[in-house]
């Protein structure tokens, strides 16, 4: 549970932000679970505006080959001190800290034969220059074959550990399966030997379904989608891949539904974008998220989040579900009067169930759930987890929902 700048600041994201949003975490959402604090691509690029790349443009790197902040964008990196300084600070306000990586090594680095720490080889010889992102150009891919890629990559978790970091969002590597798969491994196997606990995060997604157990092996989360926005056919898409994936979370291991688009978005080009999300359709959202226990990671600037945004992130019944939920999956998905519905159901670890309704039509409506239809024989005690309403003593549950709408439901 945590923020990320992408879709509020794409590739521009700089500290001032960063630290604004740490701060309003800190202050509002903490208490919730809410707990990390993730900059998005290109923190390396001076001269990053947007949500579009500049191509070929020269990126801040050290001797050994390892990006490093922009000093104009994060001036507390200054003097060689990177990330240091500012994951000193979140860390201060109780929080924790993460940044994202492009798979591979900068090519600059091996149009130049830059040094890599701890041999003498240099990133020419490890490159692996066919291995390039389709929409990015920082990058050549690593060729974990060739001697020196492993101390490439240890030395930059050395580096990571050594500024605090957290949280690790690698991109362009989780869909680029079955060819980068040793790279992966090559990645997480230098993690997890780097001396500092790190979520891996793989974006960006569809990742492949027949490559789960990799993940599992590897990663932490996992995007089960490219970049999802607010736009309700990406919503509705969502409910078919978190089907595919449910029997994949747990375990450390999480299938990664994507940021949730709320509150301002893409503040590089206005900053009076809003999400085009109706309240509706954020409530399905955070609902799928939560019993699918997907990762929630805010995408929204903070400081600009209304009272519904805020209801959204602080309801505890919800959250609640979020984190004790187990063995998710979709109970049936069927037209109604000729409108469409999901039911999905999850045990809680602590003893009861937990069940999600969804009004995936166009129209409102009202539809009876049998609690047979969840495997519960009799009745049982019901609450509605939005609003907290006690729904009573009941073997079946009569549900209203507005179009594009969801409820949720603890059952005892």
């Amino acid at each position: 549970m945590g923020w990320n700048s992408w879709d509020c600041y794409g590739a521009a994201v700089n500290e001032a932000i960063v630290r604004q949003n740490a701060e309003f975490m800190a202050k509002n959402l903490k208490q919730y679970g809410w707990e990390y604090i993730v900059v998005d691509i290109q923190w390396s690029e001076p001269t990053a505006q947007n949500h579009e790349y500049h191509p070929f443009t020269p990126l801040c790197m050290d001797e050994y080959s390892r990006l490093i902040p922009a000093e104009n964008r994060f001036p507390s990196s200054a003097g060689g001190k990177g990330f240091a300084p500012l994951a000193e600070y979140v860390h201060s306000l109780g929080l924790k800290f993460g940044i994202h990586i492009m798979r591979g090594i900068p090519r600059q680095a091996v149009h130049a034969a830059a040094k890599i720490k701890g041999t003498d080889k240099t990133a020419r010889d490890i490159a692996k220059t066919a291995s390039i992102c389709a929409w990015n150009t920082d990058m050549y891919g690593v060729n974990p074959e060739k001697e020196g890629a492993r101390e490439y990559y240890n030395s930059l978790f050395e580096l990571y550990a050594s500024w605090g970091v957290d949280f690790v969002k690698c991109d362009d590597i989780a869909r680029e399966m079955p060819h980068e798969e040793s790279e992966l491994i090559l990645l997480s196997e230098a993690l997890k030997g780097c001396g500092r606990e790190m979520i891996l995060s793989l974006s960006p997604g569809s990742a492949p379904l027949d490559k789960a157990e990799l993940f599992k092996q590897t990663a932490n989360m996992w995007r089960i989608t490219d970049d999802f926005w607010d736009d309700w056919k990406l919503l509705y898409e969502m409910f078919g891949r978190a089907e595919k994936w449910c029997v994949h979370t747990g375990a450390g291991c999480w299938p990664d539904a994507d940021m949730l688009p709320i509150g301002p978005l893409r503040q590089d080009y206005s900053k009076d974008d809003y999400t085009k999300f109706t309240k509706n359709e954020q409530i399905t959202m955070l609902t799928l998220w939560s019993i699918f226990r997907s990762p929630l990671m805010i995408g929204g600037e903070m400081t600009g989040f209304d009272e519904f945004t805020m209801s959204l992130l602080t309801n505890e019944r919800i959250l609640k579900m979020h984190s004790n939920s187990r063995h998710s999956h979709p109970v049936w998905r069927r037209s109604i009067d000729g409108n469409e519905y999901a039911l999905w159901v999850s045990a809680d670890k602590g003893g009861g169930t937990y069940a999600a309704l969804f009004n995936l039509g166009e129209a409102d409506g009202t539809v009876t759930v049998s609690l047979e239809d969840l495997e519960l024989c009799g009745n049982h005690k019901v609450t509605e987890l939005w609003s907290g309403d006690e729904v009573g003593d009941v073997g079946a549950l009569t549900v209203s929902l507005e179009s594009h709408c969801a409820k949720a439901f603890y059952i005892v």
